[in-house]
């Protein structure tokens, strides 16, 4: 199950590979909340995307949801089998100590799953540079766009759906905010498709699983500074 999760985030790279000559848009267009384009801005979504880097971060962020329930019953842990069923010698049939053993129907279990941990991790900047590979596929196919400013004052699921139909946005949205604004979150949660991030807990397969990335302008300074630690400012 997981190692097919894994492979359809990995097709949902886009097909880099075969966008070799495709390049990014240089601008990124900025919207208001009525879908009009106000502006352009410089984009830093256009480097290569790193599909071997994005493939690890989706791997442990899925190992680490992982729950690891699973369980079986050792021959010491099934109830019962505390009686010898027969004498060592003398009845003609095979030695026996336990009606548990795992030789027996209604047995333990030998190396049977047991309650464990699949959570691993990977360091920041691999996770950080998997983050940039995810949001430089989506630029490569505009899917990113940047919005001014949201304000969602009555908190209504209606005044939200109406900004995604002015920017003409249906289904796998992911809005990135700086911070969780009541309104936006309460207008939000009812829409199918839209999905809510902070910019300083995004990540990589958040980004994969949406068609468009939407970021809000404030939500930009937390990424870059994320992502290009050591830019110039």
């Amino acid at each position: 199950m997981q190692k097919s999760k894994v492979k359809n985030q990995e097709q949902d790279l886009g097909n880099t590979k075969q966008q070799v000559n495709k390049t990014a848009p240089a601008k990124l267009g900025v919207y208001n909340m009525q879908g009009g384009k106000i502006e352009e801005i410089d984009s830093v979504f256009g480097g290569p995307v790193n599909a071997a880097l994005v493939s690890q971060a989706v791997k442990m962020y899925l190992a680490n949801k992982r729950c690891g329930l699973a369980q079986t019953k050792t021959r010491g842990e099934v109830s019962g089998g505390g009686k010898k069923p027969w004498k060592q010698k003398g009845t003609g049939r095979a030695r026996a100590g336990s009606i548990r053993s795992p030789l027996w129907r209604h047995g333990g279990v030998v190396f049977g799953p047991h309650p464990r941990d699949y959570g691993y991790g990977l360091s920041s900047k691999t996770l950080n540079g998997a983050l940039l590979s995810a949001l430089n596929d989506r630029a490569l196919n505009d899917g990113i766009l940047v919005l001014d400013k949201l304000e969602i004052a009555s908190a209504k699921a209606k005044e939200m759906r109406a900004v995604l139909d002015n920017l003409k946005l249906k289904k796998k949205i992911l809005l990135v905010a700086n911070q969780h604004e009541k309104g936006v979150v309460l207008s939000s949660r009812n829409i199918q498709g839209l999905s809510l991030a902070l910019a300083k807990d995004l990540n990589a397969l958040d980004v994969l699983k949406a068609s468009t990335v939407v970021l809000l302008r404030s939500s930009l300074d937390v990424l870059k500074n994320r992502l290009f630690p050591n830019a110039k400012k």
